[in-house]
């Protein structure tokens, strides 16, 4: 927060210069009546009174201006550290490792990134204003009573005694509790994200009773920390009503004990306890801004989490010598499993295309993600051209290496922005280009708009192949010199499987190919062929000399063909 008042230090500074000013007009009421008192008293005629009521009437119009002006500065700046929060999230978001995205869950992220940024844009522009207006009354009330007698400021000040221990109480406990909430918040909304997006996987598998289950369980737990923040609430805001009355209480009986011993004048008694009466207002207002403030500090905290989430240190200026990635003693394991990976060694040569083959739970998916740089080993390097591949930063590993999955994903905007994502430079003739290289430039130059039509929720729709060939255009685009095929067309049907074969062989023209093969075929027409088992590498050569060796693959090979 400190960071973020020191990035608008003047619009600040002027929000509370404000507030002071207003305060300080605001002041001039209860003195002034307690004058009034006093001339009343001393006899003085109706005029002495009309001059005093005169002031009290401009110091309060003085007042209002004062802080209407505070609360259109305070609400300017709150709208520009909001932008510079959102901003900041939206940065950090897209920095985040994509390891660590998949384990964090998209609903949790989708989570901070909307309700949470919400809350704290709220706190920013109400709650942040309101609290510092009030504060300013809060602390120039307290000193007027002080100033009026010492002994009258500290019945007062004691009599919050009441106050300061309900507000200890309860934040001694909210910040746990809205911490709570809100990551109860975030597992129900990822529970409903996975449950929509696998719904055909669900009902294929008959898994509608255990989703159910857990989405009730996700609901039964947000209930009860929804309803423990609620009991925080009851017990602290009654308690501190009660405690209100008790300085003015003390002052009216201590200061008529003091009048009746003629050392104050009734005047004075009347203007302290109209300054503590009136200070219930702002700590009533500060109180429930309070509240409001572990709930969107709770808030504030999951957003300015992503700043310390898990992630490799990157470095543009370490360049590859070469292409040729290399894997020594390679281990990885899952945060909640066993080693996946243990101890591989694998050369791939510049130009060579290598096969991956293996049963199911072999490491081989798991290969794939530590040589596109998703995730690091937990011992060992991968390296290309001699630089450990998750030391790259985002721009110079994806002309190095990139990762083509059996997801892919069609952006919300137009066919130009979901191609540029991977060369934003890139002009109409080189995106025309790529997509010609996968043939996807035909139906994309039947688009109503061609490059301009929109895609996605709202827009054209796009089916299987057609998104396969926009990712793949995106590829073209990067250039790199390494492609890794994670069995990029297992999930499509035949017929679109032969259009994206087709285009992807236009794509691998010329580079290195790492494949994930789940088809023996892909095996055979390779280079090389590396297989895994148990996370080991266990055998490694061209088709016919694995073949001819007669241990798993050849294995593998006869149970292919029968």
């Amino acid at each position: 927060m400190i960071r973020l008042l020191r990035a608008d230090a003047k619009a600040f500074t002027a929000t509370l210069t404000l507030n002071a000013l207003a305060a300080a007009a605001g002041l001039a009421g209860p003195y002034l009546v307690g004058r009034i008192v006093d001339d009343v008293r001393a006899g003085k005629g109706v005029g002495a009174v009309d001059h005093l009521a005169l002031a009290i009437l401009l110091c309060s119009l003085a007042q209002l201006m004062l802080a209407r002006w505070a609360r259109y500065t305070g609400h300017r700046f709150g709208e520009r550290t909001l932008a510079r929060v959102r901003e900041q999230f939206v940065d950090r978001a897209l920095a985040l490792p994509a390891a660590v995205v998949e384990r964090a869950g998209t609903g949790d992220l989708t989570a901070r990134g909307t309700a949470d940024v919400a809350l704290v844009g709220t706190t920013l522009r109400d709650v942040g204003p309101d609290l510092l207006v009030n504060g300013v009354q809060a602390l120039f009330l307290l000193g007027a009573v002080f100033a009026l007698n010492p002994l009258l400021g500290a019945c007062g000040l004691l009599g919050l005694v009441g106050i300061w221990c309900a507000l200890r109480w309860y934040l001694a406990r909210a910040r746990a509790g809205y911490l709570a909430e809100g990551a109860a918040t975030s597992d129900v909304a990822e529970i409903l994200a996975a449950t929509a997006s696998g719904a055909r996987t669900v009902e294929a598998l008959r898994l509608e009773k255990r989703r159910v289950s857990a989405s009730r369980d996700a609901l039964e737990t947000s209930r009860r920390t929804r309803l423990h923040t609620l009991f925080l609430r009851t017990v602290f805001f009654p308690s501190v009503e009660i405690s209100y009355l008790v300085p003015v209480a003390s002052v009216l009986l201590v200061g008529g004990l003091l009048h009746d011993r003629g050392t104050l004048s009734l005047g004075a008694v009347v203007t302290a306890a109209l300054y503590l009466q009136r200070l219930s207002g702002p700590l009533d207002e500060i109180l429930m801004r309070v509240e409001q403030l572990q709930n969107s500090g709770a808030s504030f905290a999951r957003v300015e989490g992503l700043a310390r989430a898990p992630r490799t240190e990157t470095s543009d200026a370490a360049v590859p010598a070469g292409d040729r990635i290399d894997m020594r003693g390679v281990r990885y394991a899952y945060d909640r499993g066993g080693e996946v990976l243990r101890g591989v060694d694998l050369t791939v040569r510049p130009g060579e295309r290598l096969a991956v083959v293996g049963p199911s739970g072999a490491g081989k998916t798991t290969l794939s993600r530590l040589l596109a740089g998703v995730d690091a080993p937990t011992e060992g390097t991968v390296t290309v051209g001699g630089v450990p591949v998750v030391e790259l930063g985002p721009e110079q590993l994806r002309r190095q290496v990139v990762l083509v999955t059996q997801e892919h994903h069609v952006f919300l905007g137009t066919v130009r922005d979901n191609l540029r994502i991977a060369e934003p430079a890139a002009s109409d003739e080189e995106l025309w280009a790529a997509l010609t290289a996968v043939g996807a430039d035909e139906w994309v130059r039947e688009l109503p708009d061609g490059l301009d039509t929109r895609l996605g929720e709202g827009g054209r729709r796009t089916d299987g192949s057609q998104a396969q060939q926009l990712a793949l255009a995106r590829v073209v685009l990067a250039d790199p010199h390494t492609l890794i095929l994670d069995e990029a067309t297992a999930l499509l049907d035949p017929a679109t499987a032969r259009h994206t074969e087709r285009a992807l062989a236009a794509v691998l023209e010329g580079r290195t190919v790492i494949a994930i093969a789940h088809r023996l075929h892909t095996a055979h027409d390779a280079d090389r062929v590396a297989v895994m088992a148990d996370g080991l590498l266990t055998e490694l050569g061209t088709h016919e000399e694995l073949v001819t060796a007669e241990g798993a693959y050849a294995a593998l090979w006869r149970t292919w063909h029968g």
